[in-house]
């Protein structure tokens, strides 16, 4: 009897940026214009890219912030088809509430819409915790409808 083994290998991403940036507000501006100078380099739509961007590097400084530690922004680009954008930050412990059970934020709040923002723009999005106390937020878009 032959046995035929097939193995499916993701090719390697066709543009990738990925910088680590000071948890302040310094840092997220500098992400969401960092982010916009690349996709526009690339030719892509910047205006939802920069919101998520804007959005998840917010959150990795107010929730994600440990003193000494950097977060980590990347963004990859797949068969020029999927922006995938990851923000990275050193609280692993402090999960945010995964798609689909973000709350709406009280009328009078003056935060707590960020995630609402994100999961209204992506295609998709979600959490993956990681080892070493770190989490990653991730959002998707489709670059070909």
């Amino acid at each position: 009897m032959t046995q035929e083994i097939t193995r499916t290998e993701h090719s390697a991403p066709a543009r990738q940026f990925t910088v680590l940036l000071s948890p302040t507000r310094r840092g997220a501006r500098l992400a969401r214009l960092l982010s916009t100078a690349h996709l526009g380099d690339w030719g892509l739509p910047t205006g939802p890219a920069a919101h998520i961007v804007a959005e998840l590097a917010t959150n990795a400084v107010l929730h994600g912030r440990v003193e000494g530690r950097d977060f980590r922004l990347r963004l990859t680009v797949h068969r020029d088809a999927v922006l995938r954008i990851e923000v990275t930050d050193a609280r692993g412990e402090r999960l945010p509430p995964a798609p689909g059970a973000v709350v709406e934020a009280d009328r009078e709040a003056e935060s707590g819409r960020g995630l609402l923002i994100v999961g209204a723009l992506a295609d998709r999005w979600g959490i993956d915790a990681q080892p070493a106390l770190r989490k990653t937020v991730w959002a998707e878009l489709d670059l070909v409808r």
